[in-house]
């Protein structure tokens, strides 16, 4: 006899008639798949807020490690470059600003040597008209902080003449501020321009050309960037005015009558100037140059590359890493291997700083030239 298969209803309908009480019970199983699923889901959501929160570091620290050049340069080389201008870590900066290559240090300076040879010396008195017709004069400089772009390129012939010795200095400061200025302005676009190429994702064959002149124009080794944002930087106005009024007696030296030498500069190779009174063994000689501009340029250069500036170069870096402006008094503190005499030396340079109250100059801007200006030039 074959089984027949009763559906649920019918079973329910036969019970009932025998008076017995049908209830439906809740299904357990699915109440406890449901509880598992519920379960699975809040383990699984909190898994991975977990993983989120515990990979975003990790992340975030290897993008910075394999950033673009530029950035790794701006970010990285800046915080290397702050670690190696920190007083608690010299050894680090005992690594920067080392040894230089001489070979092309003044490769620019020599270039005014072949500058036409139509130079004019002017004198005294038409020096001090056209200061005048240019409305040219220092209290002015002062108050105003704008230099007239007077460029001489010769020292007037008569001021050992000139018997009023403020007169006299004011003459030889007119002459040389808008030189020293110009000097700075020059670093100060380069170094403007050398933050833009390293700031760059790529740089163009011409700026890399750049860089590279750069390297040999400071005589920086293995082109190390550290170095040469170390020593590619401005030298306060007054400390230069005080040194080139030191070693020309302001202006009236034969060294500046003769060389156009501002800084008495020696030299064992180039052409100079022998010394009066100098010793038979003596080679060296004062630098002469053919113009007051190549003058400037090459001191800023020998107090830039030089090692017995080291340590002012140092002290420079780590007024600009502070952002305080570069103190004349505190960086000529470091001059004392410029002279034989040593702190005298430097004792003198504040002296005249001071007294002459050369500070007033720091942070003058030269004014653009102009066709009337060279007209009456």
């Amino acid at each position: 006899m074959l089984k027949k298969k009763i559906n649920f209803y019918k079973k329910k309908k036969i019970l009932k008639k025998k008076n017995f009480l049908i209830i439906k019970k809740k299904s357990k199983v699915f109440l406890k798949n449901n509880s598992l699923e519920s379960l699975s889901k809040t383990l699984l959501s909190s898994l991975i807020i977990i993983f989120i929160f515990f990979s975003l570091p990790i992340i975030f620290e290897y993008r910075n490690k394999n950033i673009l050049f530029s950035q790794d340069f701006e970010n990285n080389s800046k915080n290397n470059f702050d670690k190696k201008l920190d007083n608690e870590n010299l050894k680090k900066f005992s690594k920067v600003d080392q040894d230089t290559i001489e070979k092309y240090l003044f490769e620019d300076v020599i270039k005014f040597d072949d500058l036409p040879t139509n130079t004019v010396r002017l004198n005294a008195a038409t020096i001090e008209q056209l200061f005048k017709d240019t409305n040219y004069n220092l209290d002015d400089v002062r108050k105003k902080k704008l230099v007239k772009p007077v460029s001489l390129s010769l020292l007037p012939k008569e001021m050992k003449m000139i018997e009023n010795t403020k007169k006299r200095k004011e003459v030889f400061i007119q002459i040389v501020l808008p030189l020293i200025i110009k000097e700075n302005n020059y670093i100060r676009l380069d170094r403007k321009k050398l933050f833009i190429i390293l700031n760059k994702n790529n740089n163009t064959s011409a700026e890399k050309k750049w860089l590279e002149e750069k390297f040999n124009q400071y005589g920086v080794l293995k082109k190390d960037l550290s170095t040469l944002k170390i020593r590619m930087d401005e030298i306060p106005v007054s400390m230069t005015i005080a040194q080139a009024a030191k070693e020309t007696g302001w202006g009236t030296s034969r060294f500046a009558q003769e060389g156009n030498a501002l800084f008495g500069q020696w030299t064992w190779s180039g052409e100079g100037i022998k010394p009066l009174g100098a010793d038979a063994e003596s080679t060296h000689k004062v630098m002469k140059f053919k113009v007051l501009q190549a003058s400037v340029k090459a001191y800023y250069r020998n107090l830039n590359t030089h090692s017995s500036y080291r340590e002012l170069r140092k002290v420079r870096a780590e007024l600009r890493d502070e952002r305080k402006k570069l103190d004349s008094l505190v960086l000529s503190k470091y001059l004392e291997k410029y002279a034989e005499t040593g702190t005298e030396y430097v004792k003198i340079i504040q002296k005249i700083i001071i007294q002459n109250k050369l500070i007033d100059f720091d942070g003058a801007k030269l004014l653009p030239s102009s066709i009337e200006l060279e007209s009456l030039i």
